[in-house]
This record gives structure tokens, sequence and C-alpha cells, in this order.
């Protein structure tokens, strides 16, 4: 049972890797009709500003804690290459979303990680005047795993022990 959920875990991981941009920021969707306009999107870093389809800074932020727990999973099963493949895509992913745009600077604003989707389909996104796509808004979900996420990294860079809500055999 256990090689099966790894096998699906680094098969979500290398899917994610491969069919987002470079710094790891998702768009919404993957087969969005959009992407197409943006021509090569995946060589270079998401564009939350551009006119075709929307980022989705959720996404990335509760992709990069799977990606850092796979990583860890793997590195001490003794997979170091794999776990470490994944483990600093975790880590490009939580710089770009703890970086500018995606880190929100401004006082005013109520959201932590800016660039969310909450529901594309029903049009429940905020678009901004001027731009065709939702941009700049933040989710409860967003901020909440950002936040988680950073907790995990500062877990990690402290050594403190990886937590599992299961008995790891030592």
């Amino acid at each position: 049972m256990v090689n099966r959920f790894l096998r699906t875990a680094r098969a979500v991981a290398d899917f994610f890797i491969e069919q987002t941009p470079s710094d790891g920021i998702p768009y919404w969707d993957t087969g969005a009709p959009g992407l197409a306009e943006l021509g090569d999107y995946l060589d270079r870093p998401a564009d939350p500003f551009n006119q075709h389809e929307p980022v989705d800074s959720s996404a990335a932020v509760i992709a990069a804690q799977g990606l850092l727990r796979l990583g860890s999973v793997l590195k001490a099963a003794g997979e170091e290459l794999d776990g470490q493949r994944y483990f600093q895509a975790g880590l490009t992913v939580a710089k770009s979303v703890f970086s500018d745009p995606y880190l929100s600077s401004a006082s005013d604003h109520q959201g932590l990680i800016l660039h969310s989707v909450y529901h594309r389909p029903n049009g429940w996104d905020y678009i901004p005047p001027g731009s065709c796509v939702p941009y700049g808004e933040a989710t409860m979900w967003g901020d909440y795993h950002a936040r988680e996420l950073a907790l995990l990294i500062q877990r990690i860079a402290e050594g403190n022990p990886y937590l599992t809500f299961f008995l790891r055999e030592r």
C-alpha cells in the first residue's frame, strides 16, 4: 500500500513540476484555453498580470507543502536524489510566494498571499478595471496554507522533528 501511495505522490508531483511555470506558481487550470496565448509560459515565471489566464497562488502554497513533505519522506527512505529534487521544487515555490508580487505588503490589504483564485467558472473572482482576468486578491485557504508552509520550513530549518500523524518506524 505504501508503494502505491508513493507512486501516486510522485506522479502528482511530477505533473505539477512539468506543468507549472519555472517559479512554481501555476495558472489556475492546466487546460485553460488562454494559456495558448501565453506562448512558452512554462519556461519563465508566471505572470499574474497577464490578460489571458489568472495564476493561483493558493494552489502553489498547497503544492509546496506536498513537495517538501514528499522530498522529506524520500530522503528519509534513502532516496536522496529524488528526495532532494522534490524538496528543492517546494523551496522554489516557497521563495516565489513569499516574495513580490505574491506576498502582500500593503498595510490596507487584508490578505497575505496575493493572486489566488476563488471560483473562476462562476465568475466570483474580482477582476480589476482594465483587466480581463482576476488578480490581486487573497483567499483564506491560500493564507492558511501559506502560514502552514512557513511553519513547515521553519521546523525543518530549526532541525525539529518532521511532524506526522502516524508513527514512523525508526
